[in-house]
């Protein structure tokens, strides 16, 4: 008779599952990364906050707050001011405890690409470049450059989480187009429109009486004026290219749950849109009142967190 042979016994610990000593975490992520995305906006609302109460030198060094103390001190003629910028920097320390979280889930997540795993430095990445930024904003006294890089990379930080958030739903295959080339094109384009948007936006603000700092009221040296007629062109060229993309994505052959998922996400878009421009009209008109400005800071991030999700539903992984 043939002799059978024993198979040798398998260590446990020597399996992938085992060897995953986050597997038991691995449900998280989606959550997580969410987390990510709603504090990346909400740092840009704590620090509109700092901005619209003139509080950028209300902790007057850094790192530390007060020369000796990384917290507030008490001083009856600061007021509020100090206790809003430190609250602003708190939000950073959560925004940190997440990237963390977000490196360690995504980073060692060895069922996905290493394109994908790369993905998750960016957020801590985001947070020390953006402590360092804050700080050079403190340093030079609200020079105004630097706080609107502070905003502009804030701005990017959300559309790079929104994007880590949407390549953990998909494949690690090739990217194909949803609904088109033209469709795609169109796409894009909003995408890279969106810059201008923010960044004329920032300027907008820079040049108006809420740049940020008490005495100075107008920190940059443009006409308000124009400046709020070219953001204004900006965003209607941004309204008209959705537009087109609407119209291609309900004009597409294929009307199976991708292009039906896009149209939905490009709908959404539109909503935030409106709904941005309407708080941007009625703040020039009645005199940028300080609630409306916050509000419209906050729909900043909103809208880019909107448009890189419809950009991205205009394409698949396998």
């Amino acid at each position: 008779m043939d002799r059978v042979s024993t198979p040798a016994p398998v260590d446990a610990s020597s399996t992938p599952a085992r060897r995953d000593r986050l597997a038991r975490f691995r449900g998280w992520t989606r959550g997580v990364l969410v987390a990510n995305v709603v504090a990346q906006i909400g740092i840009i609302v704590t620090g509109g906050a700092v901005r619209l109460t003139g509080s950028g030198l209300g902790c007057s060094t850094w790192p530390q707050c007060e020369p000796g103390s990384f917290t507030p001190v008490f001083h009856e003629a600061a007021g509020i001011h100090p206790y809003v910028e430190f609250g602003n920097r708190l939000m950073t320390f959560v925004l940190a405890a997440i990237a963390i979280a977000v490196l360690l889930l995504v980073t060692t997540d060895r069922t996905r690409s290493p394109r994908y795993r790369v993905l998750g430095v960016v957020p801590l990445a985001g947070v020390v470049a953006q402590a360092l930024i804050g700080g050079v904003v403190v340093l030079l006294d609200l020079h105004p450059a630097w706080v609107s890089l502070h905003f502009v990379v804030s701005a990017a930080l959300v559309w790079l989480s929104t994007y880590l958030l949407h390549r953990h739903g998909e494949g690690d295959g090739a990217p194909a187009p949803v609904g088109g080339r033209a469709t795609s094109l169109t796409g894009w384009a909003l995408g890279l429109l969106v810059v201008p948007v923010i960044c004329l936006g920032v300027v907008v603000t820079g040049a108006g009486p809420h740049s940020g700092d008490a005495e100075v009221g107008y920190r940059l040296a443009v006409d308000p004026l124009t400046m709020t007629r070219a953001h204004s062109a900006s965003v209607w060229l941004f309204v008209g290219v959705l537009a087109l993309l609407l119209v291609l994505l309900h004009r597409a052959a294929d009307g199976g749950d991708l292009v039906r998922r896009a149209r939905r996400g490009a709908w959404l878009l539109l909503v935030v849109t409106l709904a941005q421009g309407g708080i941007g009209y009625a703040q020039y008109f009645t005199g940028l009142p300080v609630l409306l400005v916050g509000l419209h800071m906050l729909g900043a991030g909103v809208l880019t967190w909107a448009t890189a999700r419809a950009v991205l539903r205009l394409r698949t992984r396998a």
